[in-house]
């Protein structure tokens, strides 16, 4: 006889999740739908990137911070300053009083000459400051008449980089056309940190479907981590900007919600 054994990771709710709602609504939503807690997503919502609002919102609605990503999108060079370094000096701090395991960061842009170049060296330095944990997101190459342009330094694949801790995007293995599961793989005890979403593979467009919807291998990853035991958040980080109403938006995390719950099970023989 089989049962099911449900492993301890928790399931969050990315801010960005709910846009064009605020920060304060992704807080809200995530309490009401049964998320474990939050990732906040630093932009250029002013909430995002304050602390002590954040505090609040966490305790009005009993909602923890379990991540923090860093301002590293291009629509938000200029939040937090311009320095990348203070940028996720000040992500560190917030992460350490919200009381967030994680922060999420991209690897640098290749006209962040300076940054790039330091990257692995400034990120281990960073690593003995703090018991928070940097997880480097997976990103994409760019694709135009054939031609394949890579954005990042040294590499848009952390996989063979020396980082500790990664987080694996699958939104961003469908752009890539990177295989889902083999990544998983290679990564072992290095995946700290999911971002549950799916894609199709469109060229350059980085989709972030509701799980289960493209065609990236969700579930039979999310199936793979429980049965490794997989111990890192699950962060359902979807787009719901279409939504043509707040109750599909809400429909949307719900389902996402779900998927994540009903797959993340491994079956173990009963003795």
């Amino acid at each position: 006889m089989s049962v099911i054994r449900v492993p301890s990771a928790k399931v969050a709710l990315s801010t960005a999740s709910v846009y064009p709602e605020r920060t304060p609504d992704a807080f809200e939503l995530a309490a009401r739908l049964g998320y474990d807690g939050v990732e906040v997503m630093v932009g250029q919502d002013p909430v995002s990137q304050d602390v002590e609002v954040l505090q609040r919102l966490s305790d009005h609605y009993s909602m923890p911070v379990l991540a923090v990503h860093a301002p590293c999108l291009l629509v938000t060079q200029r939040v937090w300053g311009r320095d990348p370094w203070v940028k996720l000096q000040r992500a560190r701090d917030a992460a350490e009083r919200l009381g967030a395991q994680t922060v999420v960061v991209h690897p640098p842009f290749r006209w962040q000459r300076d940054y790039a170049r330091d990257f692995e060296v400034g990120l281990a330095r960073m690593r003995d400051e703090t018991d928070v944990i940097f997880a480097v997101e997976n990103m994409f190459p760019l694709r135009a008449r054939g031609n394949e342009v890579v954005p990042y330094a040294p590499d848009w694949n952390p996989i063979d980089y020396d980082f500790p801790q990664v987080t694996l995007d699958l939104s961003h293995t469908a752009v890539s056309g990177s295989d889902a599961m083999e990544m998983a793989s290679k990564l072992g005890d290095r995946l700290a940190h999911l971002h549950l979403a799916d894609g199709v593979g469109t060229t350059n467009k980085d989709e972030h479907l509701v799980p289960g919807r493209g065609s990236q291998p969700c579930a039979q990853l999310l199936e793979r981590l429980a049965g490794n035991g997989y111990g890192g958040l699950i962060v359902l980080e979807i787009n719901t900007r279409k939504a043509v109403s707040r109750t599909e938006r809400i429909n949307d995390l719900t389902e996402a919600l779900a998927f994540a719950r009903l797959n993340f099970a491994a079956a173990t023989k009963a003795t």
